[in-house]
């Protein structure tokens, strides 16, 4: 049995202080077949270069602005079965793709599968007291966000792309409609993705962060009512 194509969809904007070693760690993947698609969100440093020295990956210009549309665009523009999403300066463990395919192979009614995922704080960085918790690097945390998830094609086609209005909590609203849509969520309880903090994270320095989130979690209580209306 021939296995599952996967897409990988990297987003980016002026992301040459970590994106090679986000690609590496895609590319050192124990599993095949993957295609990899740069979305680029016209960036002003060596992104560009970065991205086209591997001849493995698509370089697209992303059309239009924020993570959303970049996402999207992945989306349309991948062929995979399956699809996947890894932030520029996240990493991704060898075996990040073999696993959850494999879990998703013996779980059919599952829509989509996530897994632990570790972070750490990039050396010459303070630590951001002020929005994260001061326990996030002692343990291995089972979250639901972009960069650790691996989704069925077919699963957009019922709950959607991401919506655009969103600058940050795309991922947010994105899995709050797949619960309220009943997709079926899958967990491999291994560290599959190693995330860092950094001084220019935008989901936890950016003040509209706690707005989307908000904002995300409301529209789903309001589909959650007219359900039961």
């Amino acid at each position: 049995m021939s296995l599952p194509s996967v897409s990988v969809i990297m987003a980016v904007r002026n992301g040459e202080r970590f994106l090679q070693q986000a690609i590496e760690s895609v590319l050192s993947q124990d599993y095949s077949p993957i295609e990899v698609l740069i979305i680029d969100g016209h960036s002003s440093d060596r992104t560009k270069e970065i991205a086209c020295s591997y001849p493995q990956i698509r370089y697209l210009l992303q059309p239009d602005q924020g993570i959303s549309n970049a996402y999207n665009y992945g989306v349309i523009s991948s062929q995979g079965e399956l699809i996947a999403f890894l932030s520029h300066d996240d990493i991704w463990t060898p075996k990040k793709l073999s696993l959850q395919v494999e879990f998703l192979q013996k779980h059919p009614e599952v829509g989509y599968v996530i897994a632990q995922t570790q972070y750490f704080l990039e050396p010459g960085c303070a630590f951001p007291y002020q929005s994260l918790r001061a326990d996030i690097l002692e343990k291995n945390w089972i979250l639901r966000m972009m960069e650790i998830v691996l989704i069925r094609r077919n699963v957009f086609e019922k709950v959607g792309l991401f919506d655009p209005s969103l600058s940050t909590a795309e991922d947010v609203d994105w899995f709050a409609r797949a619960d309220d849509e009943g997709i079926q969520m899958g967990v491999v309880h291994q560290i599959l993705l190693h995330k860092r903090i950094h001084n220019q994270n935008i989901s936890i320095y950016s003040e509209q962060h706690h707005q989307n989130l908000l904002s995300a979690l409301r529209k789903s209580a309001r589909r959650k009512r007219g359900r039961q209306i």
